[in-house]
């Protein structure tokens, strides 16, 4: 009856999610960010979502130009401002925040892959709390990536600084959870009771996964073009924060090769933000076949030619310790 009544409340939310997102009206405004190349265009809304002020950007940039480069940068144990990773990267066409992180040690808690090279991990292994902090849980965490032959994909990963490749799954893998704190890929492949025989055709669950660029965030919000938030399977936010307004980032791709960027500015009388549904139904409406949450709130922060795009709802931009960037070749 409970797993009625949930399936129930996201079809109601996702209904008005449609009527709500229906409302917003998208302007050009290149003009605001020149020079830009041919294949970036910026879009802005300002509008209502469930009759509050609204506003967002997004980018969309062509995967097919050659003379884009899509890449990542990050630190290790420490944070820099988008505007530093700006400069930094020699003044690139776009920066943009992407993983979820920890504050107490400025680590990435999710995938990074910078020129083909792993440099950072999700976190598998979550402890519980109180009575069940003697429970592990297991998840595997959805990332963007962009191949050398500039294919873009969602996947589930597993990661280990022992590999030298993230291992995926092109599907949500239900969590697990049980009293060991160590994790391995033999034990991950053997959670999934669909493991085949590839010699009989048919999928293998986990393979290589061999991305020229990655970002990790979650959950996924669209996948195979419609909204399915895989949320329960990442356990990324507990209870009914999925349903919680806040500043978001959000990245995704059309099935014509086209990256979209998205920002939600949010936490200010001017922009309440978006709940997760609401993010993943602008997503799908602005045509994405899979589309990727990132970490919001105060971190949620675009700069496109160093120019800001929401205001950010912290003080000032949050330092964070990985950013998803677009150079311009020319």
């Amino acid at each position: 009856m409970k797993s009625n009544l949930k399936w129930i409340f996201f079809l109601v939310a996702s209904w008005y999610a449609n009527v709500a997102t229906a409302q917003l009206s998208w302007v050009n405004v290149d003009s605001l960010y020149q020079p830009l190349p041919a294949s970036v265009h910026i879009y802005y809304t300002e509008s209502k979502m469930d009759t509050a002020p609204f506003r967002a950007y997004y980018l969309i940039a062509d995967l097919k130009n050659r003379n884009l480069d899509f890449s990542a940068d990050t630190t290790h144990n420490r944070r820099l401002t988008p505007t530093a990773f700006y400069e930094r990267n020699n003044n690139p066409v776009a920066v943009v925040n992407c993983t979820f992180f920890s504050f107490a040690t400025n680590r990435n808690l999710n995938a990074v892959i910078k020129n083909g090279k792993l440099v950072a991990y999700n976190q598998h292994n979550l402890a519980g709390k109180g009575k069940d902090s003697l429970t592990f849980r297991h998840p595997f965490v959805s990332a963007l990536g962009i191949s050398k032959k500039r294919k873009a994909d969602i996947a589930w990963l597993y990661t280990d600084s022992s590999l030298k490749y993230a291992y995926a799954r092109p599907k949500p893998i239900a969590l697990k959870k049980d009293s060991n704190a160590y994790f391995s890929l033999s034990a991950a492949k053997k959670y999934n009771q669909s493991v085949f025989d590839s010699s009989k055709g048919a999928v293998i669950v986990f393979k290589k996964w061999k991305m020229k660029t990655a970002v990790g965030g979650g959950p996924a919000l669209v996948q195979y073009g419609q909204v399915q938030i895989s949320n329960n399977e990442e356990m990324k936010f507990a209870g009914k924060a999925i349903n919680d307004k806040h500043p978001r980032t959000g990245m995704g791709y059309t099935a014509d090769g086209k990256l979209i960027i998205l920002v939600i500015e949010g936490r200010s009388k001017n922009s309440g933000g978006a709940t997760l549904i609401q993010e993943a139904q602008i997503f799908k409406d602005l045509g994405c076949w899979e589309a990727l949450n990132l970490d919001g709130g105060g971190s949620s922060c675009l700069l496109v030619n160093g120019k800001p795009t929401i205001k950010v709802s912290d003080a000032g931009q949050r330092p964070v310790p990985a950013v998803f960037i677009i150079k311009s070749r020319k």
